[in-house]
């Protein structure tokens, strides 16, 4: 049985019994050590034997008794039995949502990458990627103040990483690095086709309708060509080649990574967060042509951004100085205010699916998500109530430096 094209919203924060449970979970369990490991461990291959070979539900094939299991919510799948929560995490079965987040070791400034499962209420570390030499890195002698950036995107399902700075500060990535949560029989990465023109650093980037968007940058030195260029990428179809884009009209996406956001049938990217002077860029998927960015657009955009196709493709973006989370409305070419509070304040990052617009805060210590689906209103009153919000704590001794929604990660039977 398939799974479907569309995943679970998010969840809903983790029940009061699963909040402690913030461990990070290495990607393969250790060897065992001693005979006692082993017989441990013969035990517990002799007990699962027995619960795989029990129906999932008595009286029913198991193709039909997943159909069932699929209407019910994933965290009470989880709850009842291991055979239901060994089937939650099947290639076969639907996927909930899971935050994917790029890690700095709070020690050393090493990165790694973990994903967050909400039903479960824990951290899960990913396989490391096959890295380049000399790899990316998110720390640098002479930028003592700030991170290198290390940007990915999530496209078709998939996260995507597509450009890094090495310590030479030279373009860490002449490919792009693709993780695939749901490969069978386990998620692995792989390596998608070299990036046109130039392998390139401090571009814009983003997904627009499965495809992965790049524009701009700066390569091993400045070429205004590369500057001015852009691509796209099916990560579903990893043979395929990139395919270009019509140039940009300067080179005003190098100086540093933009977020490249599409709703609408536009993908629309700015150069500078915060209140200061910038420029923006809107190019139209249909026309093929890039346009200007609408003033009223621009002056809103404050600090990072993202858009969801399950939340009507809205723009949001967080005003890092304000801590208000504001949506875009493209009729009337405004910004309005879904919510406010002081945990959003200095906001780094954000992704948003699944109804939830997922928020990195408290330098990286944790994650704000917000539930943006719309609330049906009170009797008697003519607002609407304020959305519901949770905190995620990063592992111990790590910060999410950036993260997205992706389905998750499929386990070996």
């Amino acid at each position: 049985m398939a799974a479907p094209a569309l995943a679970k919203r998010l969840c809903s924060p983790p029940s009061p019994s699963c909040r402690e449970t913030k461990r990070l979970r290495p990607a393969a369990p250790a060897p065992m050590g001693n005979k006692n490991d082993a017989a441990a461990a013969a035990a517990e291959a002799t007990t699962t034997a027995q619960l795989q070979s029990q129906p999932l539900l008595p009286g029913l094939p198991d193709h039909l008794a997943q159909l069932c299991l699929s209407t019910l919510p994933p965290r009470l799948v989880h709850a009842v039995c291991r055979p239901w929560r060994r089937l939650l995490y099947a290639p076969s079965f639907p996927p909930f949502l899971s935050l994917y987040a790029l890690l700095q070791d709070a020690g050393d400034g090493g990165a790694s990458f973990a994903a967050y499962d909400p039903i479960a209420a824990r951290w899960d570390c990913l396989p490391a990627p096959p890295m380049p030499s000399p790899p990316p890195t998110l720390c640098h002698p002479s930028f003592l103040s700030r991170r290198l950036p290390l940007q990915t995107v999530a496209a078709a399902g998939q996260l995507v990483l597509v450009a890094g700075s090495t310590q030479s500060l030279h373009p860490a990535l002449c490919r792009p690095l693709v993780f695939d949560p749901a490969a069978a029989p386990a998620p692995r990465w792989k390596v998608g086709p070299r990036v046109p023109l130039a392998p390139r650093r401090w571009c814009a980037a983003g997904a627009a309708r499965g495809r992965v968007f790049v524009a701009g940058g700066v390569g091993a030195g400045y070429d205004l060509a590369v500057a001015r260029s852009g691509a796209t990428w099916d990560p579903a179809t990893p043979s395929a080649p990139w395919e270009p884009l019509p140039p940009l009209r300067d080179g005003r996406f190098s100086r540093d990574a933009a977020e490249a956001v599409c709703s609408g049938g536009k993908v629309c990217m700015v150069n500078l967060r915060g209140s200061g002077a910038k420029e923006g860029a809107v190019f139209d998927l249909v026309a093929g042509r890039w346009e200007d960015m609408p003033p009223g657009m621009l002056a809103g955009w404050k600090g990072p951004a993202a858009a969801s196709p399950d939340s009507g493709d809205t723009i949001f973006v967080v005003d890092e100085e304000r801590g208000a989370l504001n949506a875009y409305d493209w009729g009337s070419d405004r910004w309005s205010t879904v919510a406010e509070a002081g945990r959003l304040k200095g906001a780094a990052e954000m992704a948003a699916g699944g109804g939830r617009v997922c928020v990195v805060s408290h330098g990286g210590a944790k994650v704000v998500v917000v539930d943006v689906t719309p609330k049906a209103r009170r009797w008697g009153s003519t607002t609407q109530p304020p959305p519901h919000m949770w905190e995620v704590e990063a592992p111990a001794g790590q910060r999410v430096v950036s993260l997205h929604v992706l389905p998750r990660m499929t386990r070996p039977e």
